[in-house]
């Protein structure tokens, strides 16, 4: 379903379950070692499909333990993301001399629970919720938008190196399945350059949503 949003450079692999036998590399053993059951089973299954999407750049099967800001640590030359919800797990590769940043989320179609909203969205993004959702119910547009916040902030981090607040961009929605966040505060650098705003595709099937953010190199 994934790659069905992400352009031809990206790689990516995905799950509907989990696989108890999945090979961690000691690194990745030890930061989950104190997780529970549920949380090694994401954090496995995750890895073995940014392995297998490593693989598709021909890239032999590395460790990928969480680093800064929890985001994986990606072999030298490589950008991606990673994602999990209940029954989905996916990730995404791209080598970085095509693309300086990957962004994929993936969220149960249901929406947010009350006063979650408020919390995650400006007032803008409220009213935009608001008007999608006159127009047609058949997605939980509130979730949508927490997907394309946590997409934005996938691709943000590795370019910015810092925490992105759920205030510091403002998303907006087609209801084609694109989207696009403009930064309000001090924008991410990519090659030197400032980047004020980021665009993505998102889709809603199979009780899922998916977004996705591909920033390609000039």
């Amino acid at each position: 379903m994934i790659e069905e949003i992400l352009p031809v450079d990206v790689m990516s692999a995905e799950a509907f379950d989990d696989d108890a036998d999945t090979h961690l590399f000691a690194e990745e053993r030890a930061a989950v070692a104190d997780a529970v059951p549920r949380r090694r089973q994401e954090f496995s299954t995750v890895r073995r499909c940014a392995r297998t999407a490593l693989g598709e750049l021909g890239i032999p099967p590395v460790p990928l333990p969480p680093g800064t800001g929890r985001a994986p640590q990606w072999p030298p030359g490589v950008v991606g993301s990673m994602t999990h919800c209940s029954g989905y797990r996916a990730a995404a590769v791209a080598r970085a001399s095509r693309l300086h940043s990957v962004g994929i989320d993936a969220e149960q179609s249901a929406p947010l629970p009350q006063d979650v909203l408020d919390l995650v969205a400006l007032p803008d993004e409220r009213d935009l919720v608001e008007g999608l959702g006159a127009r047609s119910d058949t997605v939980p547009w509130d979730r949508l938008l927490f997907s394309c916040k946590e997409a934005v902030y996938k691709a943000w981090f590795p370019l910015a190196q810092r925490m992105l607040g759920f205030d510091g961009a403002r998303i907006d929605i087609e209801s084609g399945g694109f989207f696009s966040a403009r930064f309000l505060v001090p924008p991410p650098r990519a090659a030197g350059n400032p980047v004020p705003r980021l665009t993505g595709r998102w889709m809603h099937r199979d009780g899922l949503i998916l977004t996705a953010i591909a920033l390609p190199c000039p």
